[in-house]
Formats: C-alpha cells, structure tokens, sequence
C-alpha cells in the first residue's frame, strides 16, 4: 500500500513582485498606467524565503498545497532557487483576488487533472475569493483528489466575514457531492488550506456536520491544534479534510506542525526556531506548514 505524506501551507506572499506596505497602498501604488510608486512597497526579503523553504523542507511532503501565491512564474522560481527543485509538479491557475493571491501545488507525484471552480456565483458575485482548485491524481492505480482552498479572510471582522465563508463552505461540499455523488465518504480524497476560521464556526460546521470527512488536525491535543499566529493569539485556521474512507484506513496517523519558522513574537511558543528567524521579521510565514503522513 503506497504513503504519501500530505501538507498545506499559506507560505505568505510569495511573491516576485512587491509587498505593499498596507492595503490602502495597494490600492494606489499604479498611479498612472504602469508607472509604479515605489514608496508604497517593500521587497520581500531573500532571508524570509529560504526560511519559508526550511519550513517546506522540515516537513517533506510529497504534495504541498499552497496558498498566497502569485503566479506560476514565482512558483517555479521558488521550486528551483529555495527548494533544490525537489518538486517536478505544479498546478496553479490564477483566481479571483485582486491581490494576486492564488492556491497551487507543488507535487513530487505527477496528476492526471486541474480544475478550476473560481467561476462559481451567489447572484452577481463570485462565491470563492480566491479559488477551489481541484487536482486529481492516480496513485497505487486509484484516484486520489485535492481540493485546495483559501477562504475568506476576517480583515473586516470575523462576523462580518462570516457568511461568505459559511457559503464557500457550502459550496466545497457542494463540488464534493457532484463529483463523488451524494456520499463522497467512499472515495479517497482530500480538501485542505488556509479557511481563514476558527472552531466554533458556521463555515468549519458545514463541512464537519457532513459526516463525511474528517478534520484530522483535531487527532492532536487541544492545546497543540493551533496553525497560525497573530502575536499571541494562536488558533487553528489551517485545515487538513480527510475523506472518511481514507480517514478510517489511517486511524492510527496523527499531523505534524512545523512551527520553527514563527517570530521570536510569539512568544507563546517556546520551541525550536530556524536560524535566522527575527523578533519580527524574517520568518517563515505567520501560518504553520500543517501535514501528515497517510495510507492511499
């Protein structure tokens, strides 16, 4: 029986451009035409993606889902110069944010299928902020499918935000259910990232209340279950879905999350860091890279 071991990651900007200095900045950095206002960003700094890398290295995963990333060019890129191109693989389709902050993945196991549901609408709207890209891959000679997401951000208020992600929620069992008909608990596959939420939550309720998949990270203690940190505020916004027909080949599997590219900041977590990690910056991400190992 084949192993694969699985992550996700909102690697934070990865960007070959600029990182904006606020949102308002954004907003006005191209004053006219493409004339770029260079007070209004900074670089992203080299030292933050090789501590970015160390944190994709320390956990090896041989399909990595990813979020924040701007194209398939700094894909590439980071493949090759941070990661040794350890990665062959890689799915990315440019989504709806006008930040240019897509979903991707990078895989060491070829895929048979990419798909793309940013064209999905409640009304006039665009229900995904970003993406549901979907990947299909074939391994030991079965499908095996990603669903990779990025949900909407709490940047206006947790509660303000909360029913569009409740309706991306809605909507990824939505695409489950049409792809898997009505009971997807008999096919093996994954839905992963960055649902920008919290338990107790309407969005993370609708994809738990299916009876259909599990959210392994809860395998771990309470306590040890968080993935990303603001300060010091530490909480579970990454996810890793398993379909309960791999969920229950794999009973025994518990994730791992790599925490040793956080600031020295959060000083809520004493661990191990990378070195070079800074009080505030350079680091790896504000999120953790969140895996685990599984049987297909």
């Amino acid at each position: 029986m084949p192993s694969l071991t699985i992550a996700t990651f909102n690697c934070e900007n990865l960007f070959l451009r600029y990182k904006f200095n606020s949102k308002s900045d954004a907003a006005k950095a191209v004053e006219n035409g493409f004339i770029i206002d260079v007070k209004k960003f900074d670089a992203v700094l080299e030292e933050e993606r090789k501590l970015t890398a160390a944190a994709i290295k320390e956990m090896n995963p041989d399909i990595l889902a990813l979020q924040e990333v701007e194209s398939m060019d700094s894909l590439k890129a980071f493949n090759a110069r941070f990661l040794g191109g350890a990665y062959k693989y890689k799915a990315m389709i440019d989504g709806n944010d006008p930040r240019l902050i897509d979903v991707a993945i990078l895989s060491k196991v070829p895929f048979d299928h990419v798909q793309t549901h940013q064209f999905r609408r409640s009304g006039s709207s665009y229900i995904f902020s970003r993406d549901c890209l979907e990947v299909t891959f074939t391994v030991g000679g079965k499908p095996l499918g990603f669903f990779v997401n990025h949900f909407k951000s709490m940047i206006e208020g947790r509660d303000e935000s909360m029913p569009r992600r409740t309706l991306q929620a809605k909507e990824v069992v939505k695409i489950l259910k049409e792809k898997y008909g009505n009971d997807p608990s008999k096919h093996d596959w994954v839905m992963l990232g960055d649902l920008n939420d919290y338990q107790p939550s309407t969005a993370i309720e609708a994809l738990v209340k299916t009876g259909w998949m599990e959210n392994v990270v809860e395998r771990l203690p309470e306590e040890e279950q968080w993935t990303h940190a603001y300060r010091n505020d530490l909480r579970q916004l990454d996810y890793l879905f398993l379909s309960s027909s791999l969920a229950k080949r794999n009973t025994s599997v518990k994730p791992v999350i790599v925490r040793k590219g956080l600031s020295l900041n959060v000083k809520n977590y004493t661990g191990p860091r990378f070195p070079g990690v800074g009080k505030d910056r350079p680091h790896a991400s504000d999120h953790c890279p969140v895996g685990i190992k599984i049987n297909i």
